[in-house]
């Protein structure tokens, strides 16, 4: 059986923000929505006393109106909410190993498409084992629905594709599911390293493109099985020269989610984001899904 999409709502605008993209992907997948709020992990500037009982009332008002706007805009929406005492990480990474997806919040930062990522987002980005979703506060096109221009001007999801190979494949299967429920177009990303240009045997073979062309085939390789699978969804091969961050930065123009990897890690004490993820999820504007593989 599929799992949920899980939301973390804190009671903050930005896990407002993920509440309604999460409520939109569990409609499109046809999943049920689970709410959770953990009264102990409350944000600082909540208005709410320090005492126990205060936290818990407070939170489930938090979750009783979430629930509530979320069923209103989306009358066809299966909602369940939990309020839990453990941490929110601890809750969030628990319930991640039976969820289709975890979403959580980041605040904006100014007038700059970046994210603000606190210790508990990147706990969980490091360590869920299912794909785990970051939202912008104050993302318009999430915020408004499909109605706003912004949204219509995002029409393909971005994933970012270094190899062949079952790592690339768990992306590739997120990526293809994700745009498939939207029908949007994909576009895979495949960044060239500039030091590697050095090292290629065809380096400086002009007469067919010589590296570039080696490379192109390499990922029409990786996505072929993807296109059999999913021949309704467009794709489109993106292959550029320089650091992956600033390749799939570029690529995200039109992108209502990006989507990046990263390595199941074997011990909670030793999980790390990568830089390329580290850049991803603090500079593309869009939702960025952060994928774990083996």
């Amino acid at each position: 059986m599929t799992g949920p999409v899980v939301v973390g709502i804190d009671g903050s605008p930005a896990s407002m923000t993920a509440a309604w993209w999460g409520a939109q992907e569990a409609v499109r997948r046809r999943l049920p929505l689970l709410l959770l709020h953990s009264w102990t992990s409350q944000p600082l500037d909540v208005p709410v006393a320090q005492e126990a009982l205060s936290k818990q009332r407070y939170g489930g008002s938090v979750l009783q109106r979430a629930e509530a706007e979320l069923l209103h805009r989306h009358g066809e929406l299966s909602v369940a909410t939990e309020l839990v005492s453990a941490p929110a990480a601890e809750a969030l990474l628990e319930l991640g190993a039976g969820a289709e997806l975890l979403v959580l919040g980041s605040r904006g930062h100014g007038t700059v498409a970046s994210f603000l990522l606190g210790s508990i987002s990147l706990h969980v980005l490091g360590l869920a084992r299912c794909p785990a979703v970051t939202v912008r506060a104050g993302d318009p096109a999430v915020e408004a629905g499909s109605e706003h221009p912004a949204a219509a001007d995002r029409d393909e999801v971005v994933v970012g594709v270094r190899e062949a190979g079952a790592a690339t494949d768990r992306l590739l299967e997120f990526a293809f599911t994700t745009a498939h429920a939207h029908g949007s177009r994909i576009r895979a990303v495949r960044a060239l390293p500039l030091s590697s240009l050095l090292t290629h045997p065809r380096f400086g073979d002009e007469a067919d493109g010589g590296y570039e062309t080696d490379e192109r085939a390499r990922l029409a390789a990786a996505l072929a099985p993807w296109r059999e699978k999913f021949p309704d969804v467009p794709v489109v091969a993106h292959v550029a020269m320089g650091p992956a961050a600033h390749v799939l930065l570029a690529a995200s123009a039109h992108s209502r989610l990006t989507v990046v990897g990263r390595r199941h890690h074997p011990s909670p004490l030793a999980w790390k984001l990568g830089p390329v993820a580290h850049g991803v999820l603090h500079h593309v504007p869009c939702p960025v899904a952060v994928v774990p593989h083996d």
